[in-house]
C-alpha cells in the first residue's frame, strides 16, 4: 500500500484505468484534486470549459465518439447544479461519464458551510444529482476511495451505459491514507449477455413466418458495435430497416434497405412500413411520442396485430410501450450473432416470399422522392433548410461527424440525413437538451482528432452557450458550428400556431418590430474564431468547403427560412389538445 494524498490516489486511478481527460471546471471544493492533477498533467489532460454544462456534454459526446469514458470535474453546490441537465441528457441517451463532484469538508458537514446543501441531510448536493445518473457515491475517508472509485467506474459502462457521480468531500483530497490501487476490471466485467437457445429459435420462427417483416434500430445497436451483424441480418434475410436518430449509421443510410427515420416526421417509405408490417425486429429502440406519433394507432405503428419481437439490454424498456410478442433482455451485438447463427443452421429463406412488400416500399419510396424534389428544393435567400442539409451531406467525409443540436433544424436533419458510418450523428434525443450539440462538438473532436467534427445548431440554442469559442480557441479544438439562424424558436412558434390559432408569443426574436439576433459571425471575431455570414443559398456551399479547409474553429451564420415546416408523415398529440393529420401520407389501420 502506498501512503498518498486522496487527490493523489485519484488521479494515479484515472491515469492507470487510461481515462485520457478531465473535463472540469475549478471552484473552491475541487483545488485539491487540481492540485493533484498538476503535478500529472502530462499524462491527465485537463480541458476547462466556461460552464460545467459544456464539461459534461464534451464528456458525453467523447463516450458517444470512442464508446470510453471521461471523467469531469465540478465544485460544491453550484457547480454540481450545473450538471443536472447535461447528464440527464446522457442518462437518458445511455452515455457513460465519471462525474467527480466536490463537497464541503466532512469536519464541517452539518453546519452551513458556503455552497453546501444540508437543509435535510447533511453535505447532500449528491441528492440533485441521484436521478439522473445510474448511481451516486460519497466516500467518507480517503480509505474508501479505492473501493468507491473501482465500483463507479465499472458501473458506467455494464449494462446499459450512463453517468455514475462520485462525490468527495474537500478533506478527502487532501488527507493521507494507506491505500491501495483496485482496477475497475471495466474491460472483462461481461455486458454481453445473450438470449436463450429457445428465445433465439422463437424470434427466427416469426422472422420466417412474415410476409411483411421491419427491423427498427435504435441506440442499443448502437452502443453495442453491432453494425455489421445487423448488415448481415439484412442481407440475408432481405429485412428493410427503420431507425431511431441514435441507431442512424449502424447500417449504411445509403442501403437499399435502409428506410430512414420512422414518426411524425420520418421519411413516407419508412412510416409507411412500420404502419403495414406484420412481424417488426426492435433492436435497442424506444418508442417515444416523436416516433410512435405519440402511440395513436395508424399513424407510426399497428401493435398489435404488428408482431413484435423487442431486444434491448434494459429490460425495463421491453414492453413499455407496446405488448411483445416476444421480448428478450440481450446484448443486441450477442443476440444478432446467434440469430445469424440460427439462421445458418436453418439455411436462408427465398426472397420470394416477401418481395412483393419490397415492391410496395420501393413504390413508397419513389413516391416520397418525387413529391421531396417538387416541394422542397431550391437555392433561395434566406437559404431554403433542406439545401443546408445537402450541402454538408455532400461535402463532408462520411467519417466526419455532426451534431444537430436541439431545435427546429433537428428534424430536417431526422428526415433528410444519410449517416454512412455509426457514431457519426450524435443526437440528445432522450432529454432533448440544448446546448449538447454546441458543446459536444468539443469532445467529439477531441475523441476523434483526425475527423472534422460540425454542430448544427439553432440561434436559440447558440445563443445559451456561445462561450464554447473561448474553450474551442484556448485548448486549439478545430470545431465548426453552423448557426441555424431563422431569429427565433421556431420548432416552438409552430405549436403555438398549431395548437392556439396562431397565437404566438414569446418565441420570436424581436427589436422595435424587426427581426434580430445578434451578429454571430462578428461574436465568432470577438472570441479569436473564423466568422463568416451566409445569408443566400449561392454562397453557402463555397463558405462551408472553406469552413472545412480551415483546421481552426470556423462558426458559419447561416439565415434559414424559419417559415418552410418540414413534411409530416406522421402524427404528434399533447392531450388533450387534438393531434393534426400527417401533411403527407394518411393513417393506416388494419382491417383485421
Amino acid at each position: 500500500m502506498a501512503t498518498v494524498k486522496g487527490g493523489e490516489f485519484i488521479v494515479d486511478f484515472l491515469i492507470k484505468e487510461e481515462i485520457p481527460y478531465v473535463f472540469g471546471v475549478c471552484g473552491h471544493g475541487n483545488v485539491g484534486l487540481l492540485d493533484a492533477i498538476y503535478d500529472r498533467k502530462d499524462e491527465l489532460k485537463l480541458i476547462s470549459p466556461r460552464h460545467e454544462q459544456c464539461a459534461a456534454h464534451m464528456a458525453d459526446a467523447y463516450y458517444r465518439v470512442r464508446h470510453k469514458p471521461v471523467a469531469t470535474l465540478s465544485s460544491i453546490g453550484p457547480g454540481t447544479a450545473n450538471m443536472v441537465m447535461p447528464l440527464t441528457n446522457a442518462f437518458l441517451d445511455s452515455s457513460a461519464i465519471l462525474a467527480i463532484s466536490a463537497n464541503v469538508p466532512t469536519q464541517q458537514a452539518n453546519r452551513g458551510a458556503f455552497q453546501e446543501l444540508s437543509r435535510q441531510n447533511q453535505s447532500e448536493s449528491p441528492a440533485i444529482l441521484q436521478r439522473c445518473v445510474k448511481r451516486s457515491f460519497q466516500p467518507q475517508r480517503v480509505e474508501s476511495l479505492p473501493l468507491f472509485l473501482r465500483q463507479a467506474l465499472a458501473l458506467t459502462t455494464s449494462g446499459r451505459p450512463g453517468p455514475v457521480n462520485v462525490d468527495v468531500p474537500f478533506n478527502l483530497f487532501q488527507e493521507i491514507g494507506e491505500i491501495e490501487y483496485e482496477p475497475s476490471q471495466s474491460a472483462v466485467i461481461g455486458s454481453r449477455v445473450g438470449a436463450s437457445p429457445q428465445n433465439v429459435k422463437a424470434a427466427a420462427d416469426l422472422l420466417y413466418s412474415a410476409h411483411r417483416p421491419l427491423i427498427y434500430m435504435g441506440n442499443g445497436v448502437t452502443l453495442s458495435e453491432a453494425g455489421p451483424e445487423l448488415t448481415q441480418l439484412v442481407e440475408k434475410l432481405h429485412i428493410p430497416v427503420v431507425n431511431l436518430p441514435n441507431g442512424m449509421g449502424s447500417l449504411d443510410m445509403r442501403h437499399p434497405l435502409s428506410l430512414g427515420f420512422v414518426g411524425r416526421n420520418g421519411s413516407y417509405q419508412a412510416v409507411e412500413a412500420a404502419r403495414h408490417c406484420d412481424v417488426l425486429l426492435d433492436l435497442g429502440a424506444r418508442f417515444d411520442d416523436r416516433s410512435a406519433s405519440s402511440w395513436i394507432p395508424g399513424y407510426s405503428w399497428n401493435i398489435p396485430p404488428t408482431k413484435l419481437i423487442q431486444v434491448d439490454i434494459d429490460v425495463t424498456e421491453i414492453g413499455r410501450a407496446y405488448p411483445v410478442a416476444l421480448g428478450i433482455a440481450a446484448d443486441i451485438k450477442t443476440f444478432l450473432q446467434q440469430l445469424l447463427q440460427e439462421i445458418d443452421r436453418r439455411g436462408v429463406p427465398g426472397k420470394q416470399v416477401t418481395e412483393p412488400w419490397r415492391t410496395q416500399i420501393a413504390a413508397w419510396r419513389e413516391r416520397w422522392d418525387a413529391h421531396i424534389k417538387q416541394n422542397f428544393s431550391g437555392v433561395t435567400s434566406p437559404l431554403h433548410p433542406r439545401q443546408v442539409v445537402s450541402v454538408i451531406r455532400d461535402l463532408l467525409p462520411d467519417d466526419g461527424i455532426v451534431l444537430p443540436d436541439v431545435g427546429a433544424h433537428h428534424n430536417w436533419f431526422m428526415q433528410f440525413w444519410e449517416a454512412r458510418r455509426p457514431q457519426t450523428l450524435l443526437n440528445a434525443y432522450g432529454f432533448g437538451g440544448m446546448g449538447f450539440g454546441v458543446c459536444g462538438v468539443l469532445g467529439a473532436k477531441l475523441a476523434a482528432p483526425d475527423r472534422t467534427c460540425v454542430a448544427v445548431c439553432g440561434d436559440g440554442g447558440f445563443t445559451m452557450t456561445p462561450y464554447v469559442l473561448a474553450t474551442a480557441m484556448e485548448y486549439d479544438i478545430p470545431a465548426i458550428w453552423v448557426v441555424w439562424n431563422n431569429f427565433g424558436w421556431t420548432s416552438i412558434r409552430d405549436i403555438q400556431k398549431g395548437m392556439f390559432q396562431g397565437r404566438e408569443l414569446g418565441t420570436m426574436f424581436y427589436h422595435k418590430g424587426e427581426r434580430y439576433n445578434p451578429d454571430f459571425a462578428a461574436m465568432a471575431r470577438a472570441y479569436g474564431v473564423e466568422g463568416v455570414t451566409v445569408t443566400h443559398g449561392k454562397d453557402f456551399k463555397e463558405a462551408f468547403a472553406h469552413a472545412l479547409s480551415l483546421g481552426k474553429p470556423v462558426v458559419l451564420d447561416v439565415h434559414v427560412n424559419g417559415d418552410i415546416h418540414v413534411p409530416s408523415t406522421g402524427a404528434w398529440e399533447l392531450p388533450p389538445t387534438p393531434h393534426r393529420e400527417p401533411g403527407f401520407g394518411s393513417r393506416y389501420i388494419p382491417s383485421n
